[in-house]
């Protein structure tokens, strides 16, 4: 939600400020689920920043994080806020009332926050107490930061990230359904993040008992590192798998599969890493259900047309139904590409 254009309210150090707010919120990408990883800067009359970012469930939340460290020399600051404070109480204080409390003069939120607790309450109960409120800075990369989190909140489902594998050629297995390892160590690594970033992952129950995969977190540590240590996502299965497979403890789930996330959604899973195999991979991306598509491309060859590829099931007869998409980042990873893409009209979020 923007007020004014930006050119209109903004000057260089709003925008120096909120892009700190903006990496402090992703550096707490990984420890902050089921709440929103957001990023604060406290700006002083002296100029004088302090940083600050939501913490693991139940310690504070950006803004009181920030406030902390700034203490006494808040009065009269503007603060940086990633997503709009909230105003009411949950295991933590409202950050409204903190930021009222600490005098803070000037509020620039980059967008406000869907959830129906919030929605423009704190928003609006900053401006009754008397604090100048500026909203929609940054809002479009607030809005790509913070996708799943708004996904969940308007929808009531997790956002769906589709993670595939794949030769040049397009294969992701040879025929004798060998597969490992057709990316190198740095891409494996990235998926690893993915899946820290993820709150369940999502494999079918063929691809535990040809694979047995355990499907951890084990080869990536966030930049800021939970108490606890890295968590791995719950691990999601369609079908039935053996007691002693390295899944488990898992939960296994069968039925339509917008009704799985349905259930994962009210169960308060916010992203949902879906890593196949290539029959549940064909089945999500043909329901339409996948939010953004992460592939990695390998420069590898199996040069014929016997491997398997990354789909299995039909796809579009004509080039008239082809599926059409937005990229939204190419990026090496070591000597392999990431591809990030979305269905074409999202845009980046």
């Amino acid at each position: 939600m923007t007020d004014r254009p930006e050119t209109e309210v903004f000057d260089a150090v709003d925008r120096e400020c909120m892009m700190r707010a903006l990496a402090a919120g992703a550096a707490v990408r990984c420890i902050t689920s089921p709440n929103p990883w957001v990023g604060c800067v406290i700006r002083t009359p002296s100029g004088q920043m302090f940083d600050g970012a939501t913490a693991e469930p139940g310690g504070p939340h950006a803004e009181v994080a920030a406030l902390a460290k700034a203490g006494e020399a808040a009065v009269g600051a503007t603060a940086y806020v990633t997503l709009e404070p909230c105003n009411h109480h949950g295991r933590t204080g409202p950050c409204v009332e903190a930021l009222v409390a600490a005098g803070v003069a000037r509020v620039v939120v980059a967008i406000d926050d869907p959830d129906p607790a919030v929605s423009g309450s704190g928003i609006a109960a900053l401006r009754a107490a008397g604090v100048t409120v500026d909203v929609g800075l940054f809002a479009s990369r607030a809005e790509v930061q913070l996708a799943p989190y708004i996904h969940h909140r308007r929808m009531g489902r997790p956002y769906v990230v589709l993670k595939l594998a794949m030769s040049l050629d397009g294969g992701t297995a040879a025929p004798d359904g060998s597969s490992q390892w057709i990316t190198n160590p740095d891409a494996r690594a990235d998926g690893h993040r993915l899946r820290a970033e993820s709150d369940a992952i999502l494999v079918g129950a063929g691809t535990v008992r040809r694979d047995n995969p355990s499907l951890t977190v084990r080869d990536y540590r966030p930049p800021v590192m939970p108490e606890s240590g890295v968590v791995d996502p719950i691990r999601v299965i369609l079908g039935s798998v053996a007691p002693d497979a390295r899944v488990q403890p898992c939960r296994e789930m069968r039925g339509e599969l917008g009704a799985v996330l349905d259930e994962l959604g009210a169960d308060g899973i916010m992203q949902l890493l879906v890593e196949g195999g290539a029959a549940v991979a064909g089945a999500f991306h043909r329901a339409g259900l996948v939010d953004r598509y992460v592939i990695y491309v390998a420069p590898a060859l199996f040069g014929g047309g016997d491997a398997r590829h990354l789909f299995t099931g039909p796809g579009a007869y004509s080039i008239d139904d082809l599926w059409r998409g937005e990229f939204t980042n190419i990026e090496r990873v070591g000597s392999d590409l990431k591809i990030e893409m979305v269905p074409a009209g999202r845009g980046g979020g």
